[in-house]
């Protein structure tokens, strides 16, 4: 009896916790996509370094809105969002796009992975226009794929190794971003990094197209306007101040804000990780990884 209580406090508590990570993350999207077929273990599987970096919830949440912050600084990128989205009036919805994609192309299988990557291609095909200085963009040309791809793979490591807390060595650092090539080159990147210290790089010689105009300030605001219900507030706090901790000292310099003390940041770290644990146990049990590895073992 007192087991099945038990089981019953659990599965509640896990509903609950779910609903709100749907909630936080904007998710619509359903776990039976990822469920068949049984064996396939997608385009990395189980033992990649993409499965257990992407598997961390608040990691993923500060890396993906440090990433659109700093995507935006460049001009002809942003402007293929700005015209051909309401990604301003929706960001939720646009971050659970989002979220969907990584999921699928990491731990759906290998034809829900590519079945993406060709929905995304197709879209993007049809996505041109000026930016503000009459400069021609195609949101799938390969120099604006391959900038974007750089500062996703490169913000949601930064957040993992920030909040984790069992971050990576070095050498699966670099693995992460090797792995990572795969689903950059697929959606048209090229020239891409195999390792941590040459994506930096890559990065940093961005800096001469760079720009912070009132289009890149306009997303900075609407990032840190990110709608929270009221007991979400406050972690939706840290998380938007995590974002700016874990960016490059180049960035923040871009953006015109002063790095967060040391002391600070480790404060935001520290209180982080304490209030993500509740949903990263949920998301162990039930989560998209969770759901993935059960196919993949069913064989």
């Amino acid at each position: 009896m007192f087991m099945t209580w038990l089981a019953c406090v659990k599965n509640l508590a896990l509903d609950a916790i779910g609903a709100q990570v749907r909630s936080i993350a904007g998710s619509e999207s359903s776990l039976e996509d990822f469920r068949t077929p049984l064996g396939d273990p997608g385009l990395f599987g189980p033992d990649s370094m993409a499965w257990r970096v992407h598997a961390h919830f608040t990691s993923m949440m500060v890396g993906g809105l440090s990433s659109l912050i700093i995507q935006a600084l460049h001009p002809r990128a942003l402007a293929a969002v700005w015209d051909h989205s309401n990604f301003r009036q929706n960001l939720k919805s646009r971050l659970g796009r989002t979220a969907y994609f990584v999921a699928a192309t990491t731990y759906g299988s290998e034809a829900l992975a590519m079945e993406s990557i060709r929905r995304v291609n197709a879209i993007h095909a049809g996505i041109r226009g000026l930016d503000q200085q009459g400069q021609p963009y195609i949101a799938n040309e390969p120099d604006l794929v391959r900038w974007v791809h750089l500062v996703e793979v490169s913000s949601f490591l930064s957040a993992y190794q920030h909040l984790s807390t069992s971050p990576l060595s070095a050498r699966a650092c670099d693995q992460y971003i090797a792995e990572m090539t795969q689903v950059g080159h697929l959606l048209g990147a090229v020239d891409l990094p195999q390792d941590w210290a040459t994506t930096q790089a890559a990065l940093q010689a961005y800096q001469a197209v760079l720009r912070f105009d009132d289009r890149a300030r306009e997303i900075l605001r609407v990032v840190e306007s990110y709608p929270a219900e009221g007991l979400d507030k406050p972690f939706l706090a840290l998380v938007l101040q995590s974002a700016l901790d874990i960016m490059p000292a180049w960035a923040l310099a871009l953006i015109q804000r002063e790095p967060g003390c040391l002391a600070g940041q480790m404060a935001r770290r520290c209180a982080l990780q304490v209030a993500s644990h509740p949903i990263q146990w949920t998301l162990d049990d039930r989560g998209v990884s969770a759901v993935a590895r059960q196919r993949v073992n069913s064989v």
